[in-house]
């Protein structure tokens, strides 16, 4: 079986939500594929509840809500991650990292929707 993973990143927007209805049905409903839902954009990879599994049950209705179930980040650019060390902030690619982690995770694809800021990474 296939797994995807979807995650919503930067400011939000209307849209996200149907946006993440519509991946969910396609996978689930048309491919039988899993999909994980990262939470809270990039920065779901680094925190300790970084994703939940979603089925066409938890995406019914969501087209009319605004926002994102996911959550989001605009400061998330996993090219340049805020990082803190010794009380200073410092800026890393995590870009290696998230792709371990997808692996560990065995995430097939990542779809990631969002504006610019988001797509620095693919």
């Amino acid at each position: 079986m296939e797994r995807i993973a979807i995650l919503t990143g930067g400011g939000d927007c209307p849209g996200l939500n149907a946006v993440i209805r519509g991946v969910v049905r396609a996978a689930v409903l048309e491919h039988g594929w899993e999909v994980l839902g990262i939470h809270d954009g990039y920065d779901g990879f680094f925190s300790d509840d970084p994703f939940r599994r979603l089925a066409s049950r938890d995406v019914r209705g969501l087209q009319q809500r605004g926002g994102t179930i996911l959550g989001t980040s605009n400061r998330g650019n996993p090219l340049r991650y805020p990082v803190r060390r010794g009380g200073k902030t410092e800026y890393k690619d995590v870009t290696g990292e998230i792709v371990k982690k997808l692996k560990r995770w065995k995430v097939d694809v990542l779809v990631a929707v969002g504006g610019d800021g988001t797509m620095k990474i693919t």
